[in-house]
């Protein structure tokens, strides 16, 4: 192991470690890193007659940071010159070699959005958890949300983005794309996730959100009606969404009694997307185009099920 320089040392006599350094040195733990670069391994650029690639790990662990704390390709190169936990975190030592640029940065990310490794690695997760005990219950809850898209028209194309679209959720009007997922009902990971335009309807994809082997699928009434095509995904699901009443009238009160009693497992999906949308950051999309963002979605599935567990895992390791 190479000497730290001073730059990368710690000489503060009353120095308090902070929230983002506990947080960095749990998911530093609980990552499978080996495995991890192991996926992408085949994909790397081999080191040749140009510059030597940096390392793929240290690449990989900047672009988890990016996810983490919401940054662009730009914000991560300053965030890593600014913070001494994050250079840590990717192993760099100021003193001794540069940040990977902004170029560098970008590159790595449209290499695996080329080989849409977004999804593998958002299914490897999935078998890692499984392996560590987190396994799969009898019942998914199906969900999705909206992110926003930019509606602005002050761009070169002087458009909006084509793949985006708009969908009346209430009395407003979004616009952007939705990220239905399915959640285990009893460990809560994320299990199958989709992407589609925000004028898709949640009942077009039911079936994208379903593992095969469910007992029971809960969900709001917008999958109401749907239990064939349910059933043809998962043969012994039950179908236990949301009841809807006749016409413009209200469910009746037996109906009501029995989804607010769903309501208290299908609650169980609010948090995931907490961790999405307020820990993660990802209420906006930052990319032009339904698949590179669905290629990011996938990633922070990922990420988002290894958050609630890190606890879990880091006792295990």
């Amino acid at each position: 192991m190479k000497q730290q320089t001073f730059a990368a040392g710690d000489f503060e006599r009353y120095r308090k470690s902070t929230r983002r350094e506990q947080f960095l040195a749990e998911m530093d733990k609980v990552v499978p890193w080996t495995q991890r670069c192991a996926l992408i391994e085949p994909y790397y650029p081999k080191a040749g007659n140009g510059r030597p690639p940096v390392g793929l790990e240290r690449m990989l662990r900047i672009y988890f940071l990016r996810h983490w704390f919401n940054l662009s390709d730009p914000g991560a190169e300053e965030a890593l010159y600014e913070s001494r936990p994050m250079c840590r975190f990717a192993g760099i030592d100021p003193g001794r070699e540069p940040v990977p640029d902004e170029s560098t940065i970008l590159n790595f990310r449209h290499m695996l959005e080329r080989h849409e490794l977004g999804e593998p690695l958002f299914q490897a997760v999935g078998e890692y958890l499984q392996e560590r005990g987190l396994r799969i219950a009898g019942g998914t809850i199906v969900d999705a949300s909206i992110i926003s898209a930019p509606g602005s028209t002050q761009n070169k194309d002087k458009a909006r983005d084509p793949e985006m679209h708009q969908t009346k959720k209430g009395n407003p009007w979004y616009f952007g794309m939705k990220a239905p997922i399915g959640v285990d009902s009893k460990t809560k990971p994320i299990r199958p996730v989709a992407a589609t335009a925000a004028n898709v309807h949640d009942s077009q994809v039911p079936e994208d959100l379903l593992h095969g082997e469910e007992t029971r699928v809960w969900g709001d009434s917008a999958y109401t009606g749907q239990t064939d095509v349910m059933r043809s995904a998962a043969p012994c699901a039950k179908d236990f969404t949301h009841e809807k009443g006749r016409g413009n009238r209200p469910p009746d009160e037996a109906a009501g009694a029995r989804n607010r009693t769903k309501s208290k497992v299908r609650a169980k999906v609010e948090p995931v997307f907490g961790v999405i949308k307020r820990v993660f950051g990802f209420t906006k999309v930052r990319y032009r185009g339904l698949d590179r963002n669905a290629h990011a979605l996938f990633v922070l599935c990922a990420l988002s099920n290894l958050y609630p567990a890190r606890r879990q895992l880091r006792c295990q390791t």
